[in-house]
């Protein structure tokens, strides 16, 4: 990070060591540093992430309050209109990355927000099945590049054995926006019939509005970098530095070269969290646009079927972060992720095979859990395990981009091709996946092991100072986390 971005050469030569941070004043100052953070930036990334969640699945909300028969659409049109959300979504998820450190994410995030506002909030005023196709290619279109955008904006801030906490606050928003949305539809609908609107309509204007709003506020909240972070001041801005470089002593800092993006999508350990996330993306989207589906489909009426989708959610937001903490504690992202695909198996499994609502809806208890602990473990997996910053940044947009292209499969699967109250062909399907992301877990734990120890035998023949420069993780100093 050069000084032109930071303003902290100064400090930074004079930052604390960890020998130094091993002091009592050291230990004083590593809790305040954190806490401040904590307190000051999470907040605003868990909002973001929140409201983005919210916007793009709630229109699972607004088919149980009558989406489908106000706009005349049949089960397979709503699956194109959820497709149609993710081909530019998927699109702009790499080059958002790239462009994020270039524009600064104290204004790309903020901008990104507030125009996905606008467009949520003019769902709610279609009158045709057209105009909410259009309505939905943009919001993804807008929406595209924030997850990518605040794993990467996320690492510039918190060390390695301190993301994945982070990164399952406001990742686990996928299970709160589920659970937030449920509530609030529940009372939204209400409002059927005021200002000529329907209930459905209700919806994606009011929770687009607060989008909007939000956005509009964020400009003066999001530092660009810890330099810039009004709420520290210049010891804590220094230590933060000096902390980062020496938990990622290994990077070399280079410029923008496209044979880091390639090496990206060429690294073993890259593509097998990428074919992980794919199926993630299935499960993930499959709950998170028809669980009120499948609880309307367990015989509860529609407002029954919007509080009742919000216990199975909540569930999963405690688990999540149980599995971020241990995972952060004891450095053990493989384990964790691997916990999580079980949960999913068994959750699939159960619903699979019995025809009891009562068990089927407590099925969904565990497939949300698992589901929620693996999309932190696996975007700090890779944020953990990929340097320099453009490689860093291609590989957290390869694991979004293979998680959303899960979510085109999730739109068909869930709708057209499985129709309720089974859902039978969805079933079999995701358990399979979740299968797989066991396979491609475990594999991916097999590798790292392995290159961990032949980069152990490299350090022990070469001394640091052959090695050649600009290897980033494939550095023989680069230990993968497992």
């Amino acid at each position: 990070m050069d000084t032109e971005k930071t303003g902290l050469e100064d400090e930074i030569n004079t930052a604390p060591s960890f020998d130094e941070s091993l002091t009592e004043p050291g230990k004083l100052l590593d809790v305040t540093v954190w806490r401040k953070i904590d307190m000051c930036l999470l907040p605003i990334v868990t909002t973001l992430f929140l409201l983005s969640f919210l916007d793009r699945t709630n229109i699972g909300n607004a088919r149980v309050a009558g989406l489908l028969v106000d706009l005349d659409m049949s089960p397979r049109q709503y699956s194109i209109a959820l497709t149609v959300t993710y081909v530019p979504y998927i699109l702009t998820e790499l080059p958002s990355n790239l462009l994020l450190k270039r524009i600064g994410p104290n204004v790309m995030l903020p901008t990104m927000l507030t125009l996905w506002g606008v467009v949520a909030t003019c769902q709610g005023l279609v009158k045709s099945y057209r105009g909410l196709l259009a309505c939905r290619f943009l919001l993804g279109l807008f929406e595209g590049g924030l997850l990518p955008g605040l794993v990467l904006y996320t690492s510039l801030f918190y060390p390695k054995n301190r993301l994945q906490i982070r990164v399952a606050t406001f990742i686990s928003c996928t299970s709160i926006s589920g659970a937030f949305s449920g509530i609030m539809a529940y009372g939204i609908i209400r409002l059927h019939g005021q200002g000529g609107h329907a209930g459905w309509q209700w919806i994606f204007i009011i929770e687009g509005s607060i989008s909007v709003f939000v956005g509009l506020i964020s400009f003066f909240l999001i530092p660009r970098s810890p330099g810039h972070a009004r709420f520290l001041n210049s010891k804590e801005k220094a230590y933060i530095q000096a902390v980062l470089r020496q938990d990622s002593e290994a990077e070399d800092e280079t410029h923008f070269e496209w044979s880091q993006v390639g090496r990206a999508f060429l690294s073993p350990h890259i593509l097998l969290v990428g074919l992980t996330a794919f199926c993630v993306g299935v499960v993930l989207f499959s709950q998170a646009y028809f669980t009120p589906t499948i609880v309307l489909a367990l015989g509860y009426t529609a407002a029954k079927a919007q509080l009742m989708s919000v216990p199975p959610f909540s569930f999963a937001v405690v688990l999540a972060m149980i599995a971020a903490y241990i995972a952060d504690r004891y450095r053990c992202r493989g384990i964790v992720s691997l916990v999580g695909s079980i949960f999913c198996i068994a959750g699939f499994a159960l619903f699979l095979k019995s025809r009891n609502h009562h068990i089927q809806y407590a099925s969904l208890f565990l497939s949300n859990a698992g589901v929620s602990i693996l999309g932190p473990a696996l975007s700090t997996w890779t944020a953990n395990n990929t340097a320099p910053y453009v490689r860093r940044a291609s590989g957290i947009a390869i694991w979004c981009l293979t998680t959303n292209s899960g979510g085109i499969l999730a739109t068909w699967l869930m709708g057209s091709l499985s129709p309720a109250p089974d859902f039978t062909l969805a079933t079999k399907v995701l358990l399979s996946l979740s299968v797989l992301m066991a396979v491609f877990v475990i594999a991916n734990v097999v590798w790292l092991t392995r290159t961990n120890a032949e980069k152990a035998e490299r350090r022990r023949n070469i001394p640091r100072s052959e090695e050649a420069p600009g290897l980033g993780d494939t550095s023989a100093w680069f230990v993968y986390s497992l």
